[in-house]
């Protein structure tokens, strides 16, 4: 893809800061470290990674219901960062999301129809009879009819719930969704779906996405690119096929090692061949030498005091871990199987 992106991160910082018992002077706790991000219009960036590596912060930054504590963050014209959590309505209207939990996603007390149209009575002068055509084309993108404009979220399955949220967030015709782990509370049919319903408004719609997910094979169906967090770092990013099928990275390959395999004997033998990790590899670290260095079956003098630089990789992208440096040589890079992380 060619041209400005969308959304351009740069550097991007997320500290945190915890209360002490007197209520001040609580200890800061950086969810993200300089993270590099770029999104398109109308492509698909995959963020993955475990549990806690800091994917939902850059999501909440990105919508700006937390503050960055560093870096830029840049949405066509617009500086976010300078912005804060104060984002104008113009900016606001154009970055929509859809969170994980389609049945604490939507008010309960309120119709399909008042959900749908909310944003359209909020941001814009439509006259309620043209909210509620509005809302019927809304709810015909996302495989639902006009009948159920009159009903409350508790009739409808955790499916119906999402595809409703999705027609939500379509409303005022954003150029960016994002994406927080929207299809994990659901079942792996309606996951499918979702997914299949997502790929088709973008396509149709033009639409970025940030999909924010655990899940590196989902990730990989619907995404054009794929990024790796560990512990607050992007560690790899580049294509998704790229990414899926040929990880530079010993964390990324890790991830792909968590997926279940169909066979029930080879999935046994894999669990007892994992090593058990101590308690504090899994702790955010000090910000000294590459954040993998604790778990990293390659790890290096290097990569105790040294932070890894992003390298080239073949087939697009970057990674940062020394085994891509050029003076590391190419027959020390495959001479023991990665660690493999517990699913």
């Amino acid at each position: 893809m060619i041209g400005k992106p969308l959304l351009e991160i740069k550097d991007l910082s997320v500290t945190y800061w915890g209360r002490s018992l007197l209520g001040f002077g609580g200890k800061p706790f950086v969810a993200v470290k300089d993270a590099n991000l770029s999104i398109r219009a109308g492509e698909t960036l995959g963020l993955v990674g475990e549990s806690g590596s800091g994917k939902s912060s850059i999501a909440n930054t990105v919508l700006g219901l937390v503050p960055a504590s560093s870096g830029s963050m840049r949405f066509g014209d617009h500086d976010l960062v300078a912005m804060k959590t104060r984002y104008p309505s113009e900016v606001r209207n154009q970055i929509q999301a859809v969170f994980q939990d389609p049945y604490s996603s939507l008010n309960p007390s309120m119709t399909v129809e008042e959900i749908v149209t909310e944003p359209l009575r909020v941001h814009t002068g439509m006259s309620k009879a043209r909210r509620r055509e509005r809302a019927v084309e809304l709810l015909k993108l996302v495989s639902l009819s006009e009948e159920h404009l009159s009903r409350h979220p508790h009739q409808f399955s955790g499916g119906q719930r999402q595809r409703i949220a999705i027609a939500s967030a379509l409303a005022l015709q954003p150029k960016l969704i994002v994406l927080d782990e929207p299809v994990s509370a659901l079942d792996v049919s309606t996951q499918n779906q979702i997914i299949n319903l997502l790929y088709e408004r973008r396509d149709a719609l033009g639409i970025a996405y940030l999909l924010i997910a655990h899940d590196l094979a989902l990730v990989h169906h619907i995404s054009d690119r794929i990024a790796v967090m560990y512990l607050g770092h992007i560690v790899e990013e580049g294509p998704s096929d790229r990414v899926y099928k040929n990880p530079a990275h010993p964390y990324t390959r890790a991830l792909l090692e968590a997926v279940p395999l169909l066979d029930p004997e080879r999935q046994r033998a894999r669990r007892a061949s994992r090593k058990l990790q101590p308690a504090q590899d899994m702790q955010r670290i000090a910000d000294v030498g590459c954040p993998y260095k604790n778990r990293c079956p390659f790890v290096m003098p290097r990569c105790q005091t040294e932070m890894p630089p992003a390298y080239p990789v073949d087939g697009g992208g970057v990674a940062n871990c020394f085994l891509l440096a050029p003076e590391v040589e190419q027959s020390a890079k495959h001479t023991r199987e990665p660690e493999r992380i517990a699913s």
